[in-house]
């Protein structure tokens, strides 16, 4: 691990095999990047980061993998965007899309030579709008041809508190020149698929198959539940590289928890296969909403790898 000047600040990065990880774990906990150099000097983006002038609004970033948390995407209650309902005051209270760690200041904990972990620091904002003792960790962990990542939430007060987090990789795809989207194949294990309506609640979505076209317009804001395999996996057909994202350490995950694929449109150099702790406005319909006891942590891992 070596610090590295960029732009105004310092980064690290991370040289692991042939796999190279650049991060600012202090801004958001987050990973930049990842590339991989083969034997022949070429080099392949695996997570996506675009070229930018300023880290002015690096949250902003359209690269790496944002940390959601305390919830996934948007909130709603009663029907109004951007609040949800404290479970035990029942105060209405705001809360931003995709929560505030993204945006927020972490301090590191530790780093070596394989990954680091890093704690947030809630400012007043976060505070007045999640308004709990707790204590938020990102873990990450790098290796030849995967990474983990683990998020852990220690509840430090006297009552339970709420929590549905999630990751936002943005991957490079496709990833060779001369190849479209409609080259890939994505493999989706989901047995429901939903959308968020314009009020946050969920409702039906499309019928897809398991195996479906990375150009399928229908896979856009789709959320994927009822997983039958924690794993999803992408690439073109036949050719090394597919891409594996691991939902959780366990082989069944729970009902509730999300796959989420998106991205801007046809012409992006990106596509998110996003894994969720469960779908978006956890907190106002109960869908894939958490719990943490007093006293206790809670985990939620995932782990990404190239084959």
């Amino acid at each position: 691990m070596e610090k590295v000047p960029y732009l105004d600040t310092e980064i690290r990065r991370w040289q692991v095999g042939s796999s190279t990880f650049l991060a600012r774990p202090e801004a958001g906990a987050r990973l930049m990047s990842w590339h991989l150099t083969h034997a022949d000097g070429t080099v392949r983006d695996v997570i996506h980061w675009p070229e930018i002038a300023s880290t002015s609004d690096f949250h902003r970033v359209r690269g790496g993998n944002p940390i959601l948390f305390p919830f996934s995407a948007r909130t709603f209650e009663g029907g109004e965007l951007g609040y949800w309902r404290h479970p035990h005051t029942k105060e209405r209270l705001p809360m931003v899309m995709h929560g505030y760690a993204r945006q927020g200041t972490f301090a590191l904990t530790q780093i070596d030579q394989r990954g680091f972990e890093a704690r947030f620091e809630p400012d007043a904002e976060t505070r007045a709008a999640y308004p709990f003792d707790y204590e938020f960790t990102v873990r990450y962990r790098f290796a030849a041809l995967a990474l983990v990542c683990e998020l852990s939430l220690t509840n430090l007060g006297t009552t339970r508190l709420p929590w549905s987090a999630g990751h936002h990789f943005y991957f490079n795809a496709p990833w060779a020149a001369g190849e479209t989207r409609a080259d890939y194949r994505i493999e989706i294990p989901a047995t429901k698929r939903w959308k968020q309506t314009a009020s946050g609640q969920l409702t039906p979505g499309p019928r897809l198959p398991l195996l479906t076209a990375l150009d399928n317009p229908e896979l856009i804001d789709t959320i994927h539940t009822g997983l039958t395999s924690p794993t999803v996996r992408f690439g073109p057909d036949g050719i090394p590289g597919t891409v594996t994202v691991q939902h959780g350490t366990g082989d069944q995950p729970a009902p509730e928890a999300a796959f989420v694929t998106w991205t801007m449109d046809d012409t992006s150099p990106f596509y998110c296969v996003e894994p969720w702790m469960g779908p978006p406005n956890a907190p106002g319909t109960g869908v894939g909403l958490h719990w943490v006891e007093p006293g206790q942590t809670g985990h939620f891992s995932v782990r990404v790898s190239v084959s």
